[in-house]
């Protein structure tokens, strides 16, 4: 239900691709892509994938195999548990979820830790590879694998069994594990939790959805008897009810013979409980939900309607659902465009449907609301759902949304063969949920590109009338508790859906061009030199107008390009006077357009291309990124030289961001994790006038005609630009383009360097408490700075250092000590503008507990620094690291970063391919000496986050 309503509040253009298409992983041109001859009749069932092995065990059990070579070397592993918190007792709220903490703390084949010691040993890492995550109705566990071996396969196949059926519950590791659920509890206490836990029951009002949040209550998970967290396992984890899914690089049928050995054996109870899914009920009439909190971030109105759940199963079905996602693009272009003035009646907005709950879906209306506009924002959304109704879309508006669904498709068909195995196995989790059928990526393009073109205007307009119902509908108004917020009533809410009827509309007008997005072609420049840099497949072209492009052609993913540009000097070159409106001018461009086209009619423009560039200035450098379909590469290069030598300021654009952001920013001051951050940031650059924190305020000091002044200015000598093209294109096919596009661009011979203003930590050690917040919990960072030698082998060094800590203090203080849900450690060492390290480690915990906790951590580092590192973690931090620089030499992204980085540091790009050998030759004395070197106790800083002390009440005389 979360992601359900994030989704919506993010959605500014939605996604064309329908909700009811589950299984819709990438796909490849290899594949043929013919539109049957005659479709299949609608009430036909969906083709179920023929790549996928599927079966149901004599116990129940059911499983999805399939074998797919990407990534190379490694397989997803799932167990599904079609059973969730909805189904907890009164005495084990909280507790479906504490079963699954106590997966990881022992089962018959693996004791206490042993999973995670096994698992972090071959190079995956826990939380990204070992996870699991509780609903609902349902209990995921997800194991990412290395296949090199078979003693691999098989051992992570006995881990899966053991969740199955073999799950240990000692009472010590309960009592342990007890305290880290509830730090998880504490973490996710904020405003957002407290309004979305008022609203949740009056959204599922008469259900036992309103009263079984997964995480349980703090009562509950401090107060349960360990014979109800076992009496749940053994009542819901049975083989009727449990789904294994194997996707990677392996062999199928030697994969689905290990399965159907294996979970044979996990019993069947005699007398099984009944597996029931708990209902939302109708109601008539309008349910209302108008809530405050002092540190709620923004301010927000939603407007729901409860549907019944529907099911994809039938080439209908997919119809249906193709409808209906083409009406939300549809509604959410409009929206997109209407947020684009700057007297639009909200700061954003969505529409979008999908489940709820297992028993129920809903469609959605969500704006942010600008000023006390609450009622405005409300009538708004529902007066371009009325315009619909009345006049309905246009013809050029779906000729655009079909279009660019069938490029989706196109796009995905051609990235078949190279499609993850992580979105194969998602895709096949929920299908053992839902029950749907795991449709093929052939077939279901194959459905979508037969069932567009017979899609109709009428039948579009239609949903507009089918999604508005006066039953079973919600209204959800959320907002900080502040003077200047003025709250409307329920009854003020509720008459806007009378007063929408009677509003006079006219039809909206769709506005389009087909200008060129170039309207005069440059000249173009040369190359006029080319060299290979050995052993890593990049040619480097040097082109006239000086400027120089790095270009690494792969065959990792079958339709994809990307792009990037970077120059030294960003603001550090700027007088402090126009650091605050540099910073803006990239914001301005973004929101600005292109060439002769807005923002808007850019994105109409766009319409069946896959293309995209953007550009920014930070501290140190300023650049360029994009990315392409391999068709749409020329486009690219087009946005890429506007975006030079175009740049534009859309006033009305700007400052209806400006208003966007002022709301969603309105309550900024108020929220702890934000007044937290900002004191660090300003803290440890000891008030140097160049480090400002971001508010609303900043917004209305950029001077626009300044900031497109400053960025001609960063971006008028592409000549001080390196250029870096990584993906499916071959360099002789992109030549002209980078001649036309690129060496065409004007070029000098000035070269920039970044400038240091300065900027440092302060020196010895500081100690800052925030008191910020009503929940009772804490924050607690720990930043180290040092000096640092740079070097590739210096920073390995520090990664090293960096994962050591992370596993360490993991142990100590969540699994030892149950004091937090977990450690994040962070550690760089730069050289630009100046050699520092940094070393920052965070952690949440009760407030009574940090000094304990920090103590703790003083402790790790001290037995680092006395060179105790056990031979188990050094191999786990140099698999780690190998496993996933294995994984990163098949990715065009970690190429493109480490292209981009190696020349910004003006290192050798085969740095890149000898991580593995400096890996290796990581020490326990070198781990010893970097703790020592970037971990003093002389030079840190400590923050910590505390809630606002209550005042005490008064004593009576």
């Amino acid at each position: 239900m979360h992601r359900f309503v994030i989704a919506l509040v993010l959605a500014g253009a939605a996604s064309s691709v329908p909700v009811g298409a589950r299984v819709s992983a990438q796909v490849s041109a290899q594949v043929p892509a013919q539109v049957p001859a005659q479709l299949p009749a609608l009430q036909a069932p969906l083709p179920s994938d023929p790549a996928v092995l599927t079966g149901t065990l004599p116990n129940g059990l059911r499983y999805f195999v399939r074998q797919n070579p990407k990534p190379e070397k490694r397989a997803e592993l799932r167990l599904v548990v079609n059973a969730g918190s909805i189904l907890e007792d009164d005495s084990q709220r909280g507790l479906a979820h504490f079963v699954e903490h106590m997966a990881f703390n022992g089962t018959r084949r693996f004791p206490k830790a042993a999973i995670v010691n096994f698992l972090e040993r071959v190079g995956m890492r826990f939380g990204a590879d070992l996870n699991a995550s509780t609903s609902f109705d349902e209990t995921i566990y997800t194991l990412k694998i290395p296949t090199d071996t078979a003693r691999l396969v098989t051992t992570a196949l006995d881990i899966l069994e053991d969740w199955a059926h073999a799950v240990q519950f000692d009472t010590t590791e309960i009592r342990k594990e007890r305290g880290v659920v509830i730090e998880e509890w504490r973490t996710g206490r904020n405003a957002s939790t407290r309004v979305s836990n008022r609203q949740i029951p009056v959204m599922f009002r008469g259900s036992q959805y309103a009263l079984r949040l997964p995480i349980g209550t703090k009562e509950s998970l401090e107060a349960f008897a360990p014979q109800q967290v076992v009496r749940f396992y053994r009542e819901w984890y049975r083989p009727e009810l449990m789904t294994v899914v194997a996707v990677g690089d392996f062999n199928a049928k030697d994969m689905e013979r290990m399965i159907r050995e294996r979970f044979a054996r996990v019993a069947a109870p005699a007398a099984p409980r009944e597996r029931t899914y708990a209902a939302v009920p109708d109601h008539a009439e309008t349910l209302v939900s108008i809530e405050t909190d002092k540190e709620y971030p923004s301010k927000q109105v939603a407007l729901l309607w409860k549907k019944p759940h529907g099911e994809t199963r039938t080439v209908g079905d997919l119809r249906r659902d193709l409808v209906s996602a083409f009406y939300d693009g549809m509604m959410n272009l409009r929206f997109s465009e209407l947020v684009q003035k700057p007297d639009a009646p909200f700061a954003f907005a969505g529409s979008g449907r999908g489940e709820l709950v297992r028993t129920k879906s809903g469609y959605q209306l969500v704006a942010g609301v600008k000023e006390n506009g609450f009622v405005a924002a409300a009538t708004a959304l529902l007066s371009e759902a009325e315009r619909v109704r009345r006049f309905g879309f246009t013809a050029t508006e779906l000729e655009r949304q079909k279009t660019n669904y069938l490029r989706s498709l196109e796009q995905r068909l051609a990235e078949q063969d190279k499609t993850e195995s992580e979105s194969f196995a998602d895709a096949y989790v929920g299908a053992a949920l839902s029950g749907e059928p795991p449709v093929g990526i052939a077939q279901e393009v194959a459905l979508g590109r037969g069932l567009t073109p017979g899609i109709t205007l009428e039948e579009i307009n239609l949903v507009a009338a089918s999604s508005f119902t006066d039953a079973n509908r919600v209204v959800l108004v959320a907002a900080p508790e502040k003077a200047d917020v003025t709250m409307p009533d329920a009854a003020a809410m509720l008459a806007v859906f009378n007063t929408v009827k009677t509003q006079a509309l006219v039809a909206f007008v769709d506005s389009t061009s087909d200008a060129p997005l170039v309207p005069n072609l440059p000249t173009p420049g040369r190359v006029v030199a080319e060299r290979k840099l050995p052993e890593t497949g990049i040619t480097e072209w040097t082109l006239s107008n000086g400027a120089r492009m790095l270009l690494k052609p792969t065959d990792f993913k079958a339709d994809e390009v990307l792009f990037q540009a970077q120059s030294p000097g960003g603001t550090s070159l700027l007088a402090d006077a126009d650091l605050t409106t540099a910073m803006g001018s990239a914001v301005v461009q973004s929101v600005s357009g292109s060439g002769t086209f807005n923002r808007v009619a850019l994105g109409k423009r766009l319409t069946g291309k896959v293309a995209t560039a953007g550009a920014g200035i930070d501290a140190a450098q300023e650049g360029v990124y994009g990315s392409a379909s391999a068709k749409d590469v020329e486009t690219m290069f087009e946005l890429v030289w506007l975006r030079f030598t175009s740049p534009r300021v859309d006033s009305a654009a700007y400052k209806a961001f400006a208003n966007q952001m002022k709301s969603v920013l309105s309550n900024q001051k108020n929220q702890p994790s934000s007044v937290f951050s900002d004191t660090i940031a300003l803290t440890m650059a000891q008030h140097h006038p160049r480090v400002r924190v971001f508010g609303p305020e900043i917004l209305d000091s950029v001077d626009l005609g300044r900031a497109l002044q400053l960025f001609r200015e960063r971006f008028a000598n592409a000549a001080d630009f390196t250029f870096f093209m990584v993906g499916s294109f071959r360099p002789d096919s992109v030549r002209p383009l980078v001649e036309r596009y690129i060496a065409s661009l004007p070029g000098t011979a000035a070269r920039e360097r970044v400038v240091d203003r300065g900027v440092r930590p302060p020196p010895g050690v500081v100690t800052r408490t925030v008191r910020k917040g009503m929940e009772p919990k804490a924050s607690t960072r720990l930043i180290f700075s040092s000096p640092c030698a740079y070097s590739y082998e210096h920073r390995t060094v520090l990664d090293a250092l960096r994962e050591l800590l992370d596993i360490r203090l993991r142990e100590v203080l969540r699994e030892d000590k149950g004091g937090t849900y977990g450690v994040s450690v962070s550690a760089s060492c730069n050289h630009i503008p100046y050699a520092r390290a940094s070393v920052q480690i965070s952690f949440g915990s009760a407030p009574d507990r940090t000094e304990e906790l920090t103590a703790a951590v003083f402790s790790v580092i001290d037995s680092i620094k006395a060179g105790v590192v056990s031979d188990s973690n050094l191999t786990k931090i140099r698999e780690l690291a190998l496993r996933e620089h294995e994984t990163a030499l098949k990715q065009n992204e970690a190429w493109l970063s480490a292209m981009a980085d190696a020349d910004e540091d003006g290192r050798d790009q085969r740095d890149f391919l000898r991580t593995p050998q400096v890996v290796k030759s990581v020490t326990r004395a070198q781990l010893r000496d970097a703790a020592r070197s970037y971990l003093r106790r002389e030079q840190y800083a400590r923050f910590t986050l505390l809630p606002e002390e209550q005042p005490k009440p008064a004593v009576k005389p």
